[in-house]
Formats: C-alpha cells, sequence, structure tokens
C-alpha cells in the first residue's frame, strides 16, 4: 500500500515537468562524419567531468555540500533508488513489501553482492549504517527520517525490517539516502575519522582510485558491480573553480562534461565547432536560489535563538528587500530565461508547488515606505538609510566559481543601494564557506541553493529544532505553525492533506520571508558527443552513467592494466 501511495505521488510530481532537450544523442555520430561507425557499447575510455566544488568528504551522512554527494553517488548505494520517469526501483533491495497499515517495510537485499574489497554484503551492513546515521555522536544532519523508526531489525543475512509506531509519508524513499556503510571496517570505530572519509570502500559502480587535494578525484570502474560492469573504465572530476577556465578546457579537450552557464549555453556553445562535437541538455531542475537572512545574533548552546537579529529579525525589512529586487531582471539577466522566479521552496509545475502565494514585484517606493515605517531613514543626507545612528549596511556571502551567484549578488547590490542599503559581497572557498561561517552562523546574508528531494518533507531545513551545528536551518527560523504543519505533512499517505500542508507553508514563508526566494535554474549540461547511451528523463541525465559508453572507434584514452 505505502509503496504504491509513495511511486503515485512521485508520478504526480511529472505533471507539467518537461526535458527540453537541444540535441538528440545517437541519432548520426558526429565525430569525423562516420556514418558507418560501429555504435555497439564497448568497454573502454575515460570520462572526464569539470567541477567547480571540491568534495570534502566521502561518507555522504557527513557531507553537506553538493560535489561529495556527487562522487559519494558513484561508490555507496542505498536500499531504493530513483528511476528515470522518478518511480523508486531497488538498489541494494530486490524487492520489499509494506504492510497494509504503511508501519512496516520489509527489504529483501541482493545475495552476492560484494565491498570492492571482496567481503560479501548483508543486512549487518544496513543495520549498521542505520544505527551510525542515528548516534548522537555522528554530526550530520540527515538523521531526522532514520529517527523515526521505532524498530529496526535484521533476521536473516539478507532481510532488513524497519517498523514505525506512526504513519512517515517519506519512508521508503528515504531508505534510498542511507549510506549502506561497511559494518566490517567501521564496527567500534569514530566514523568521522576514519580513513573511509577519503579512502571509501563501497559496493557502487566505480570505486575511488585516487584523489589530489585542489586538482581531482579519479574513479575506476567496479568490474565486478552487482548490476553489471559499467562500460565506462574511469570517471574523472577534475576541480575547476572557474567556469571560464573550464570551459576553455572543454573547448581543447581537457574534460568531457559540465555544466554552462546561461552565456556558454545561448552564446558560447552556438558554433560549428560544438555543435558537431558535443550534445548539450536543458531541463528543470529540482533546485532553487534565495538570498537567505540569518535572523538570530545570538543563540543558546541547543542552536536554540534567544537575541534575534535587529534589522532582519524585523519581517517588514525582509518584505521591503523582496520589493526592492527585481527577480525578473535577475532571470532575464542571469540565466538568460534559462530558468524562472522562485516564489518558494518547491519548483513550479510539481504537486507540492502553491501557485497562489503572495508575490513581490519590483516596487522600490513601496519598499522605501516598509522600511521608514521599520524606522530606516536617511537622517544624514548621505544617501544611506539610518536608524539608531547605524547605516544600514551588511555583506552578503556566497561562494567562489559560481558566477550565477556572484552576478545575482552584484544585481541585489545595486537595486539596494538604489533605496539607501549598502551591500557589500564577499566571495569564499567553498568548504571554509561552508565550515567556518555556515556551519558557525557567521553571516548576514548569503546567496545560495538547495537542490531538494522528490518528496515534497523540507522538515530539516525548516523545523525550529534544526539549527544547531551542521544542521540545515542555519537561518534559526523558528514559526510554531510551520512546525505543526511540517509534522502533519509526513504523517500522512494521504496526498490532498499533504497537499494542504505544503500549500499552508508556502504561504507562511512567503509572508514571513526568511529566504527572498529568487529563482529555479535550468540545468545546462553539454557532453561530448562521443559519449553515447545518455537518455535524457525527468530526473535528468546522470542516473545512467553505468550504460554510457564511446563506440571503440571514437575512444580516445586506455587505462593501463
Amino acid at each position: 500500500m505505502m509503496q504504491r501511495l509513495l511511486i503515485a505521488l512521485l508520478c504526480l510530481l511529472l505533471i507539467g515537468v518537461g526535458v527540453s532537450v537541444g540535441t538528440e544523442l545517437n541519432s548520426v555520430p558526429k565525430e569525423g562524419g562516420t556514418g558507418g561507425l560501429d555504435q555497439k557499447p564497448a568497454y573502454g575510455d575515460t570520462l572526464v567531468e569539470g567541477t567547480i566544488g571540491e568534495p570534502s568528504i566521502l561518507i555522504p551522512m557527513l557531507a553537506g555540500d553538493s560535489a561529495s554527494h556527487d562522487v559519494a553517488g558513484l561508490i555507496f548505494n542505498g536500499l531504493v533508488k530513483y528511476d528515470k520517469d522518478l518511480t523508486l526501483i531497488g538498489d541494494l533491495a530486490e524487492s520489499w513489501e509494506v504492510s497494509k497499515d504503511g508501519l512496516q517495510i520489509t527489504f529483501h537485499l541482493w545475495k552476492g553482492v560484494r565491498w570492492t574489497d571482496g567481503v560479501e554484503f548483508t543486512s549487518e551492513d544496513v543495520l549498521f549504517g542505520y544505527k551510525t546515521i542515528i548516534a548522537e555522536t555522528t554530526p550530520t544532519a540527515y538523521s531526522e527520517d532514520y529517527k523515526q523508526v521505532k524498530k529496526a531489525e535484521a533476521p536473516d543475512k539478507y532481510t532488513f525490517r524497519v517498523t514505525y509506531d506512526k504513519p512517515f509519508a517519506p519512508a521508503l524513499s528515504s531508505w534510498g539516502s542511507l549510506t549502506v556503510l561497511p559494518k566490517h571496517l567501521l564496527d567500534g570505530k569514530d566514523i568521522t575519522k576514519s580513513d573511509l572519509t577519503r579512502k571509501p570502500v563501497g559496493m557502487g559502480p566505480f570505486k575511488l582510485t585516487k584523489w589530489i587535494p585542489g586538482q581531482e578525484v579519479i574513479l575506476d570502474t567496479n568490474q565486478d558491480y552487482f548490476e553489471g560492469r559499467p562500460y565506462i573504465d574511469r570517471y574523472v572530476y577534475r576541480v575547476i573553480p572557474d567556469p571560464a577556465t573550464m570551459f576553455l578546457e572543454l573547448q581543447a579537450g581537457g574534460i568531457d562534461w559540465m555544466g554552462l552557464t546561461p552565456t556558454q549555453y545561448q552564446r558560447q556553445t552556438s558554433t560549428p565547432y560544438f555543435e558537431k562535437n558535443f550534445n548539450k541538455f536543458r531541463y528543470p531542475t529540482f533546485a532553487y536560489t534565495y538570498m537567505g537572512f540569518n535572523l538570530c545574533i545570538k543563540r543558546d548552546e541547543s542552536g536554540k535563538c534567544i537575541e534575534r537579529h535587529p534589522w532582519f529579525g524585523d519581517k517588514k525589512v525582509r518584505q521591503a528587500i523582496a520589493y526592492a529586487v527585481d527577480k525578473e531582471e535577475i532571470v532575464g539577466g542571469v540565466l538568460f530565461g534559462l530558468g524562472r522566479p522562485a516564489t518558494g521552496p518547491y519548483v513550479p509545475n510539481t504537486w507540492p508547488y502553491n501557485p497562489a502565494v503572495k508575490k513581490y514585484e519590483y516596487n522600490p517606493a513601496k519598499a522605501r515606505a516598509l522600511l521608514a515605517e521599520a524606522g530606516w531613514k536617511d537622517t544624514d543626507g548621505d544617501g544611506l538609510l539610518d536608524k539608531d545612528g547605524r547605516p544600514f549596511e551588511f555583506t552578503i556571502l556566497t561562494n567562489m566559481g559560481n558566477s550565477l551567484r556572484m552576478k545575482t549578488a552584484t544585481i541585489i547590490q545595486w537595486r539596494l543601494g538604489m533605496i539607501g542599503i549598502k551591500v557589500n559581497i564577499r566571495a569564499l572557498e567553498w568548504s571554509t564557506f561552508i565550515n567556518e561561517f555556515i556551519d558557525k552562523r557567521r553571516f548576514e546574508v548569503v546567496v545560495l541553493g538547495w537542490g531538494i528531494g522528490l518528496d515534497p518533507d523540507q522538515y530539516d531545513i525548516w523545523h525550529s529544532s534544526k539549527t544547531k551545528e551542521k544542521e540545515f536551518n542555519f537561518v534559526s527560523y523558528a514559526n510554531p505553525e510551520v512546525d505543526e504543519l511540517l509534522e502533519k505533512g509526513r504523517r500522512t499517505f494521504d496526498i490532498n492533506e499533504r497537499k494542504k500542508a505544503y500549500f499552508r507553508i508556502q504561504e507562511i514563508l512567503a509572508d514571513e520571508l526568511p529566504y527572498l526566494f529568487l529563482y529555479v535554474p535550468d540545468a545546462l549540461p553539454i557532453v561530448h558527443s562521443r559519449f553515447h547511451g545518455i537518455e535524457p528523463a525527468p530526473i535528468g541525465i546522470g542516473y545512467n552513467i553505468p550504460k554510457w559508453h564511446v563506440p571503440k572507434d571514437l575512444q580516445r584514452h586506455k587505462i593501463e592494466q
């Protein structure tokens, strides 16, 4: 019952979400014009992807950055995973049953699966991963879903069973996010100090070969991968923090795959060279970019706010800033129209998205009026607003290498300057940004983005209890009604009841604005055309990487054994 309900919810998520493909793959071979080329899948070659961010740690439950999850996702497995049409299918679980009341899930695991060190995978590894993520000593932001489990057990080597004491709508999908860990290597050890954080042992399609800090992460194919050996022999992540430099590497053949900026997608790749040698794609993402306000300047040991920020703690100030920022200008000028304005934490055309929430059209006069009501006026005639003898000045933090966020921050800086607010911008290296500023709450305003899950539960981001270091409510948002609605939304399998809860949450967030929701960008990947087997789908293009292949005559790299 529960499995069918969750799959039905995910199918509804697809309504209105299309995939726009720049070029259809595998129709006519591009490289060299070899129309008679044998395009059969062949083993070999290396796939080099450019990335602006370097992984920080390769055990997913300890990582909060996308670069770490991207790499670890090729090394580790969950029990289930999303297929290309966003339905749940088995990963390490061959099958499962859900009790009639939806409170118990029994997973039947594949037999004969081995860790890359040769040890057999069993249900004890799943149980160990579960116990590790809920342990108080594990510094993770992902434990909440697993703390809903009343009982977890491994009745035999190939069976894992979980029981809940009350309905939990994301239950089944959550087991795709649990990192199954090798008990034989970690039992009795401090996971945060383990060598596996940088030298992981998994069961996925690839295994780590080398990590050169600041340069590249090299993965080789797992020839014993239980779903079949990947065709690509080697997968390399090259760390190139500057998108312009990365694009030059793409042109020069130094990388095969990168995410394009809107300028690169619209203008720089519209040439005969790129049209002949590359395929580019465009599709909606389950992500949004936002401007987040630090609502608190003093917290107790539990992370609870005990003193609100004197400026951003005032809703009128946040609303005034919203009226002063032109989202359409950002979508047009930064994204070149390759995206759409955001109005909340869900993306348009998905079932939990509420299209009727309060909108903030560009209106600088209204922004000035609200600021005046909040006590901000230009008392000394220098063009800057003042209150209690202090000018309205703050700093936006964002991460180096993300040109879209930097351009967004620059437009915000300009627009707020027009109404008397001085904005500074500071870009930080990613790991420093997260570990020293976000985790320690040392910021005033940030421009960041969230990649959101396919289930609409966002308890970890918005619940008032999730404000400790390493947790995701780092702006210290607290609203009792939102807390109640988050709980209500996850405690029913009825999609209509869930929808009511998430619609109301969006109404509250649109009014209170702990974030100024800016835009939902389109994904704009480009891949060298020698790679075949890429099948664009609502989930993107990377879901079937083990099936990507290069015809023998087009292979560039040979791995010496």
